[in-house]
């Protein structure tokens, strides 16, 4: 399995103005998550007809959950209310690449097409060398794709206004 090692992927260009603004709405959930002092991820799910079905940011350090990602949240709220074909014709919008934990949860939930801000390899310049703020090198691309049904994946996109909420965070 390809590590994620290598230079930063191209940054994708959107194709429709839909996918800028919800993607903006869950940047802005990371820098809610900022500033009550939690590692700066948000998230926003929109089913096909442009309905807001769940909106989080990661809450880790507030809760002391370790799976308390944006992802992981918005997938919570989910489930059980929002039905399987509602979440097959939905969007995650995630400000970052989802992890690993964060790709398995938008896979269990079936949700069928995530967007993602900044990208894991450029998140990683940000985390820096620290242990306690490593992760799994791969990609939720190499998650998704073992799936048996399809889950699209557009990002890395809008980097550099996905990168604001993490400039200063990570090493201090």
């Amino acid at each position: 399995m390809p590590a994620l090692t290598s230079a930063p992927p191209t940054e994708t260009t959107l194709s429709n103005d839909t996918d800028g603004t919800y993607l903006r709405q869950a940047i802005a959930w990371s820098c809610t998550a900022r500033a009550r002092g939690n590692r700066p991820f948000g998230a926003v799910v929109i089913g096909a007809g442009g309905e807001l079905l769940a909106e989080a940011y990661c809450n880790t350090t507030e809760t002391g959950d370790c799976t308390g990602h944006a992802e992981t949240n918005a997938v919570r709220q989910l489930s059980p209310r929002v039905g399987r074909d509602t979440l097959a014709r939905a969007t995650l919008y995630s400000s970052a690449e989802p992890c690993v934990m964060c790709a398995g949860a938008i896979f269990w939930s079936g949700i069928g097409r995530v967007v993602f801000g900044i990208d894991a390899v450029r998140l990683r310049v940000f985390r820096g060398e620290r242990a306690e703020q490593r992760d799994a090198e791969l990609s939720c691309r190499d998650v998704f794709a073992a799936s048996p049904h399809p889950i699209e994946c557009i990002g890395p996109t809008l980097i550099d206004e996905a990168s604001v909420p993490h400039i200063g965070f990570w090493k201090t």
